[in-house]
């Protein structure tokens, strides 16, 4: 039987046993590694010189030709059985299970013809195919370790050679030569288009250029960090009683004992750079560090193990760095929510977390996730933004920002509104900055983001449950908890639920100043979404009442618009003037009016004052 994964011959085994067990169990005949391998998978059984398969009752199954099985057979040559991330090729002969002496020719045979196939088929991996990871670990028909020692770096091209046939018993006849491989990788891209093109989200997506991954520095990658796993399970490494810097400096030390007594590296691996790129994957978060410390980058999106998309200036990046396989993106994961006190199993498969510079983190794994775990990172940057800023950056005017300010000052409650990456905390960040130091400010957000400097500041996060289903606690709950705090200001990071109405009647009744932000795509529509968020909170209350509560708490709605050159814009500051014939009635202050694109492709317009006196400047004068 020959193993191979999509991408690479591993193995041959031979089937000799009556029962043959599949599985990464260590009790198991063959042991297959994968989030998509179940301890016990699969089992070959032999009858009378006929082979058949049987699943274990495996959660991702068994599958012969498509098909999903549940026992299978007489199996015949060359029957491709597919487990998880593998494919095992069945070559039967009969007289193998009646002569010893056949046996070891066909042994002899065999391991001559896997050897021509390595060779050859890495060949042509790296001159035709993109590197694709899977997690694997397969033994020879005798006891070994869990990872194999890669192959040294392969010898000069052999003369042609008869064509590898799997358990034959004689040299198949030689074909024609086969084509000479591609002088680098080039892994077959997608048909380019110029320019760019928009994605989701209104973002752009650059052109994507054929992505060049070194295939043997990856192998030497993917292996040392196997191998470094296992030598923490044997020598019983506990990472949660150690600090971070002791951590890195003993797993750094085991990796260099690794090259120096198990591993002989080839001239052209670089022993720096694969030492540090297996340190992050082992207690860092593996090919995300270098993008993270980069300030260039603002989103990191993980589609799955071996695609890793970036954001630079608005537009969406495929990056070549790779994590070795699914478990190593787990492993990212888990170092993230850990620490925070929350979890992420099939139980409970989504989370959001934050990093330790406050940049947002969600997660969502198998079985919800059909790819294989899924990582989106919205970097914050290390720089506090500030009102300048943005006035330099063409998001608004200094006229704006001098009501903004006048705002904050004079205790109006503001909802700061847009879409799903406009930067409304960034927003509210900068907002917050206005406030005195001498008010007292309670924070309450889902994953802690705000950074705010005020001396007298308390922040709450709210709390999953935990595997018990117990603990929870809700926004709202926070909500309602923080008046009881004396709070001169409440600022909630996002509304999406019932702390709405929490909210407004924090606003009406002696918390002026406060502020939250919520997902709409206009100032109307903002009111429209708050009304249905109240409703939320179960009360019953009639829509009326609803809307004298939210014109009688918001004072100004801030506008925030993402465009899809990546460009964002304060494009309307509107004021909540009252209630009339039961709709709340609005005024703008500004408005952006959009004119169009300019050579560089970004949006352009003209910020307009609208000629009319906010009210709250009116009052201000009175008093």
């Amino acid at each position: 039987m020959v193993v191979a994964d999509d991408y690479d011959i591993l193995d041959e085994v031979f089937v000799d046993k009556d029962r043959f067990v599949l599985g990464k169990a260590e009790s198991c005949d063959l042991r297959l590694k994968g989030w998509n391998v179940s301890k016990l998978h699969a089992t070959f059984l032999l009858n009378e010189g006929s082979v058949f398969i049987e699943d274990s009752g495996s959660i991702f199954g068994t599958w012969v030709d498509g098909e999903r099985i549940n026992r299978l057979g007489p199996l015949s040559s060359n029957t491709v059985i597919k487990i998880g991330n593998y494919s095992l090729t069945l070559h039967t002969n009969q007289e193998r299970h009646e002569a010893g002496a056949g046996r070891e020719r066909q042994n002899h045979a065999v391991n001559h013809a896997i050897s021509a196939i390595e060779h050859d088929y890495e060949e042509v991996l790296v001159a035709e195919r993109p590197l694709k990871q899977a997690s694997r670990t397969v033994p020879q028909a005798a006891p070994r370790q869990q990872f194999a020692e890669p192959v040294q770096a392969p010898p000069p091209p052999p003369p042609p050679r008869a064509a590898p046939v799997a358990a034959a018993a004689a040299p198949a006849p030689a074909p024609a030569p086969a084509p000479a491989p591609a002088p680098a990788p080039a892994p077959a891209p997608a048909p380019q288009q110029s320019g760019t093109r928009p994605g989701a989200g209104g973002k752009q997506v650059a052109n994507i250029p054929a992505r060049v991954i070194d295939f043997e520095f990856s192998r030497w990658r993917k292996t040392l960090h196997e191998a470094v796993l296992h030598e923490i399970d044997l020598r019983r490494i506990d990472a949660n009683k150690m600090s971070e810097h002791d951590l890195k400096a003993n797993v750094k030390s085991l990796i260099k004992e690794l090259l120096n007594t198990t591993f002989t590296l080839p001239d052209n691996i670089d022993t720096e750079l694969l030492t540090k790129e297996v340190l992050d994957e082992a207690v860092g978060l593996g090919p995300l560090e270098p993008m993270i410390a980069d300030e260039s980058v603002t989103e990191i999106m993980v589609n799955r193990h071996d695609e890793i998309w970036v954001e630079r200036g608005g537009r969406l990046e495929l990056s070549s760095a790779t994590f070795t396989s699914d478990l190593a993106v787990l492993g990212a994961i888990e170092r993230i929510v850990t620490p925070l006190g929350r979890r992420i199993d099939e139980s409970s498969p989504m989370v959001d977390a934050r990093l330790r510079d406050g940049s947002r983190v969600n997660a969502i794994i198998s079985p919800l996730s059909l790819r294989g775990p899924t990582l989106t990172i919205r970097k914050f940057s290390r720089r506090k933004m500030v009102a300048e800023d943005l006035i330099k950056y063409g998001s608004m005017t200094e006229d704006m920002l001098n009501i903004l300010r006048s705002a904050v000052e004079q205790r109006l409650n503001i909802v700061v509104s847009g879409g799903t990456g406009s930067g409304k905390t960034t927003f509210l960040n900068m907002m917050s900055a206005f406030v005195p130091n001498d008010e007292r400010i309670v924070t309450i957000e889902d994953a802690a983001e705000l950074q705010l400097s005020q001396p007298n500041l308390v922040s709450l996060e709210s709390r999953p449950p935990n595997v018990e289903g117990k603990g929870h606690v809700a926004i709202r709950d926070l909500v309602r908890n923080s008046l009881r705090m004396r709070p001169d200001r409440i600022i909630v990071g996002e509304c999406r639920g019932g702390e709405a109405l929490d909210m407004l009647q924090a606003m009406n009744t002696g918390h002026d100043g406060s502020m939250t932000t919520l997902h709409a795509n206009s100032p109307r529509d903002a009111l429209a979404r708050m009304e249905v968020l109240v409703l939320m909170a179960g009360m019953n209350l009639p829509v009326r009442a609803i809307r004298e509560q939210i014109s009688s708490a918001v004072h100004l709605i801030i506008q925030l618009t993402r465009y899809s050159c990546g460009a964002r814009k304060v494009t309307a500051i509107t004021e909540v003037v009252g209630i009339e014939s039961e709709t709340v009635q609005l005024q703008d202050i500004f408005k952006f009016h959009r004119e169009g694109i300019d050579q560089n492709g970004k949006t352009y317009g003209e910020f307009r004052y609208s000629g009319m006196k906010p009210v709250f400047m009116e009052r201000m004068e009175n008093e």
